[in-house]
């Protein structure tokens, strides 16, 4: 249907992780705010998955939490608020401003229990080992450059017999509200797909996908399931603010057009968009994410 989204504004001849690395940490600095302000939004879209995640990752009263690539902490506070004052959950991010936001909304919920550092999600391996019950990420293992090292790290993190879950998009043909204006985007300005293996969100979508590389990785118990989590929101103009507010990797994308063209496309994303709308129920963009889980 549309190409897959990555971060870095083209996929170069040869992928340059370390540049993605970078490129990645910018786009949450710049939309930290803004992420965080849509967190009512992002509660109710991805609710359902984030509990199916937390379900699966036997995340309960008293348990250690490690929460990776955590953003602006929404699912940090869902998951401290599980654990009660006898659990603990660390919240790692990339960003350092995102994790301001988290922390910050730790502390206006009133949870002591939240921890915030700044680490790359594939260096997990340089906090101490088998020392957390269960670990989560909510759409971030995605946009991890090296995802078995990440995973690896993870692991590491976890004591045995520890839970991973991540919550990661299907296929770009069921989450139209997103790949809709990345196939925009990549038309008008001339992008050329992403390269076989790049990250992205959905490198891991494609059947049997998640459940592999959980394996690969060294998780047995492994299972996957899918969630229904269809974006709503008042209407399509609304929909595409949200994604221009808060999508850091669309703009970069478009960094090669000039203000106008800039303008079009987003007038050509809200018409795309419009197909989901209607008097009754305002717009109902269709997404599906998968949740993957199992046991170090």
């Amino acid at each position: 249907m549309t190409e897959a989204l990555v971060s870095a504004p083209a996929a170069p001849a040869v992928f340059d992780a370390e540049k993605f690395r970078q490129t990645t940490r910018a786009q949450w600095e710049n939309t930290a705010e803004a992420w965080n302000r849509w967190g009512p939004l992002l509660a109710r879209w991805l609710g359902p998955s984030t509990e199916a995640m937390l379900d699966m990752a036997a995340v309960g009263p008293g348990s250690r939490v490690l929460d990776v690539a955590a953003g602006a902490g929404e699912q940090t506070l869902v998951a401290a608020r599980r654990v009660g004052a006898h659990g603990h959950v660390l919240a790692t991010d990339i960003s350092p401003a995102i994790l301001r936001h988290a922390q910050a909304a730790a502390a206006q919920a009133g949870l002591s229990n939240v921890d915030t550092l700044e680490l790359d999600g594939e260096r997990h391996d340089l906090v101490p080992g088998a020392s957390f019950d269960a670990a989560i990420s909510r759409v971030g293992l995605i946009y991890f450059p090296d995802q078995q090292r990440a995973l690896a790290g993870i692991r590491h993190a976890l004591k045995p017999g520890g839970r991973f879950a991540a919550v990661v998009y299907s296929t770009a043909d069921r989450n139209p509200f997103f790949a809709l204006p990345v196939g925009i985007i990549r038309r008008r300005a001339q992008l050329p797909p992403p390269l076989p293996g790049q990250p992205g969100p959905f490198s891991l979508g494609a059947e049997g996908v998640l459940a592999k590389t959980l394996e690969q990785a060294g998780f047995r118990d492994v299972e996957v399931r899918r969630v229904d989590s269809p974006v709503r929101l008042p209407s399509a103009a609304e929909c595409v603010r949200f994604e221009r507010e808060s999508f850091g990797a669309l703009h970069q994308m478009m960094a090669g057009l000039g203000e106008d063209e800039r303008a079009d496309t987003w007038r050509e994303i809200e018409e795309a968009l419009l197909r989901f709308e209607t008097p009754a129920e305002g717009f109902v963009g269709p997404c599906e994410m998968l949740v993957g889980a199992g046991t170090r």
